[in-house]
């Protein structure tokens, strides 16, 4: 079901797998594997942002959807394009600033958005 050379990132508790994209177990990780889990932490943290805003947006989100996978289909890619839609048309009003994680690459940390 994934696009060409698509994957999905993971955490520690996935198999390896061809397709999913997953950390380097340890503490005593060469230079170019930290970096790589820092960087695989970073692409987690935008999806984990991505799928937290549409939970606070959307009620439907709130609880497993009972409905056919085409159905739910529509409704993840209408709930996005909403998204998207009203991110561009009515960000002071509908997602500000706060709402989202944030780093701080000075201090090396992340803010938590309110959607958490």
């Amino acid at each position: 079901m994934l696009p060409n050379n698509g994957v999905i990132v993971g955490d520690d508790a996935f198999p390896l797998k061809t397709y999913l994209m997953k950390p380097y177990p340890g503490a005593n990780l060469a230079y170019d594997e930290k970096i790589y889990n820092y960087r695989l932490s970073r692409a987690k943290r935008i999806s984990e942002n991505g799928f937290g805003i549409l939970v606070s947006q959307f009620r439907v989100f709130q609880k497993p959807i009972v409905r056919n996978v085409t159905t739910v289909d529509k409704i993840v890619r209408t709930s996005c394009a909403l998204h998207n839609w009203l991110t561009n048309n009515a960000m002071g009003t509908y997602l500000p600033r706060s709402s989202v994680d944030i780093e701080d690459i000075d201090r090396g940390e992340i803010i938590p958005g309110s959607w958490r």
